[in-house]
């Protein structure tokens, strides 16, 4: 069980055990709790990660939420916050608020086909739904990743990609934006492997992460291929600051965000992000 403080603005303290280079701007931070107690938390849900005197950002948490192992956080260093949690020294404390929002709920895929799909970073908050799925392989029919990524250097979790498709039948497929030298795989948008995959007619679940516009493109490709749009789930994670609904920070119309979301059906978020500057 999680020993979470009372108060949900006051931070539980961490120590970095390790940090993984995954590609060349992008590290999973493994942290363990300084009071021993490790944090339950469900697939899909995220943190606030604080380093002490520099900020604060949430950040999906990427482990396995049937493990014991450190907890885990995949981040792309892209900012002040993120540089100082992505290099991190082993042995120092950090912040942990959290968990905080709603999760994949993938169990509701058993007994039939599951679509992931992510683009860039998005893959981070879906590997929990893929360890939770390997976990439990033979509740679930087709299971199917279809990755984007900019470039093959940029790609995140080859090792996972590769044990995914060899050891626990889930169909894996990646695109990028740009080829480079030796590369042989597609080139493309993620949308395109949409109309490729191969799912059933009953009991279809969708899980979508990635920039907006890519996950907006993709649900609509989903739907298209007859995915009710109440199982397509999108992890909407967009300026988020307090993370319990205080600030006002991520809300979209009527929803909070850090509260709502981040993970969302589309047939409540479809209305939503159609309007330009919502």
């Amino acid at each position: 069980m999680s020993a979470a403080p009372s108060f949900p603005m006051l931070p539980r303290r961490f120590r970095v055990a390790s940090t993984r280079h995954d590609n060349h701007d992008t590290l999973t931070v493994h942290l363990e709790p300084c009071d021993g107690a490790p944090l339950a938390f469900a697939a899909g849900q995220f943190t606030m990660l604080q380093v002490f005197g520099v900020g604060e950002v949430p950040i999906s948490i990427s482990g396995d939420p049937r493990g014991s192992g450190p907890l885990q956080h995949t981040i792309r260093d892209v900012g002040s916050v993120s540089h100082a949690l992505a290099f991190a020294a082993p042995g120092e404390v950090l912040g942990v608020r959290g968990p905080f929002g709603t999760g994949w709920d993938v169990a509701d895929g058993k007994g039939g086909d599951v679509v992931l799909v992510a683009g860039g970073i998005g893959l981070a908050p879906l590997r929990p739904a893929l360890l939770e799925i390997c976990a439990e392989r033979d509740d679930y029919q087709r299971v199917s990743l279809l990755y984007g990524a900019r470039t093959p250097s940029d790609v995140l979790f080859g090792d996972d990609l590769r044990t995914w498709a060899e050891r626990h039948r889930i169909t894996v497929e990646v695109i990028v934006d740009r080829g480079e030298a030796g590369w042989t795989g597609r080139i493309g948008l993620v949308t395109q492997l949409i109309g490729k995959v191969a799912f059933g007619a009953d009991r279809r679940l969708a899980l979508v992460c990635g920039p907006e516009v890519m996950m907006r493109q993709s649900a609509v490709a989903l739907v298209a291929r007859g995915v009710d749009p109440s199982r397509i789930r999108l992890s909407m994670e967009r300026n988020m600051k307090c993370g319990i609904g205080l600030c006002g920070h991520c809300q979209l119309r009527e929803l909070f965000l850090c509260l709502d979301g981040p993970v969302l059906a589309f047939d409540r978020l479809e209305p939503l992000m159609a309007r330009a500057e919502l």
